[in-house]
């Protein structure tokens, strides 16, 4: 069984301009010990999802249907007291920037024997050995000393290391990890990933590494989720999204990685804007910004279909290019699902 399963999860925002779709029908497992990936754009869901599973989402945002099961316990409509037994004990968050999640007013001490006592049984001085533990185990030198000092004394890679530990306090399951180099430099970001795989083997959690840099994916994950307008669009190994990948947006993700063939050439981005989640599209969202969409792009929507054994993805055109050269549609792996090669 499944350490973590997701099934048609829908979460939306109630605006003054109408409800935002969020996260629309999104499904996907976790293992334990695994790494998994959500790459995508700002304003894909990415976050969103995550904050759905931790049930953290802002007051005019609510899951509007489907399942989130925690070794096979239903976490939706589970209700805040249980999800304050969940969160931190069960399935922990490092968000974007530590600065703004770390309380500028407190010693970093004081915030770490906070979260521990209020997560645990221990007192103030087991909470406090603890702590300090907690610190040299994400390699902060001199952690007595540290536990004394403020947020503002501290680096970013730094505090970033605090957050981590203060997300690990009570040896998670899961560790949610929300774009956790997006402020740091290389250098510190590749000290940042190196601690997170330490940490993940020696303690054999699993973790959903939410980001919009495939290079960290490449470095940390196992599995990749491609999520484009609050929807998957692609999902599989790390090998088979990043050599064969076959949506569309997710080949416009990597044409806009430097590499060393594109040494002096200008990148190619993807054109257009991010769609108009108060307004989605019949078709593929994608659709508007793909070169190569076709008619059905437009008005209807790809089932998600079966590559392989690995490999899943929603694009019309892999369906076009297999009924093209005579090859068995691939199979329609959503409910009542039948592609029949149609896409021209």
């Amino acid at each position: 069984m499944a350490l973590l399963e997701v099934n048609d999860l829908h979460t939306s925002f109630t605006t003054p301009a109408g409800e935002v779709k969020a996260v629309n029908g999104v499904s996907f497992f976790l293992e334990r010990g695994k790494v998994l990936g959500i790459v995508g754009e700002s304003g894909s869901g990415k976050s969103v999802t995550a904050y759905s599973i931790m049930q953290i989402i802002d007051g005019n945002g609510k899951i509007t249907s489907g399942s989130i099961k925690l070794d096979g316990e239903e976490l939706v409509d589970a209700g805040e007291k249980k999800m304050r037994s969940v969160r931190g004990n069960k399935v922990s968050i490092i968000f974007q920037d530590p600065m703004t999640s770390l309380n500028p007013t407190y010693s970093i001490g004081h915030q770490l024997i906070e979260a521990i006592m209020l997560h645990t049984n221990r007192n103030r001085k087991q909470a406090k050995e603890r702590a300090i533990e907690l610190l040299r185990l994400v390699n902060i030198n001199e952690p007595e000393k540290r536990m004394k000092q403020y947020p503002f004394e501290h680096s970013g890679g730094m505090r970033q290391r605090v957050m981590i530990a203060m997300a690990l306090a009570c040896e998670p399951d899961i560790l949610i990890a929300d774009e956790p180099t997006t402020a740091l430099d290389v250098t510190i970001q590749a000290q940042i990933l190196e601690l997170m795989k330490d940490l993940q083997k020696e303690l054999g959690m699993a973790i959903i590494m939410i980001t919009h840099d495939l290079g960290v994916v490449a470095q940390m994950c196992d599995e990749v989720i491609v999520m484009y307008a609050g929807s998957i669009c692609e999902q599989g190994t790390a090998d088979e999204i990043f050599y064969n990948p076959r949506h569309e947006y997710t080949k416009g993700l990597m044409r806009s990685i430097p590499t060393a063939e594109t040494a002096g050439k200008r990148l190619q981005p993807i054109s257009g804007t991010p769609i108009d989640l108060l307004n989605m599209p019949k078709g593929c969202p994608f659709a508007p910004r793909c070169d190569n969409a076709m008619k059905i792009c437009l008005h209807q929507r790809c089932p998600r279909m079966r590559v392989n054994e690995f490999h899943q993805v929603n694009c019309w055109m892999n369906v076009k290019k297999e009924y093209d050269e005579g090859k068995p549609v691939f199979e329609d792996i959503t409910e009542g699902g039948g592609a029949d090669g149609s896409a021209n």
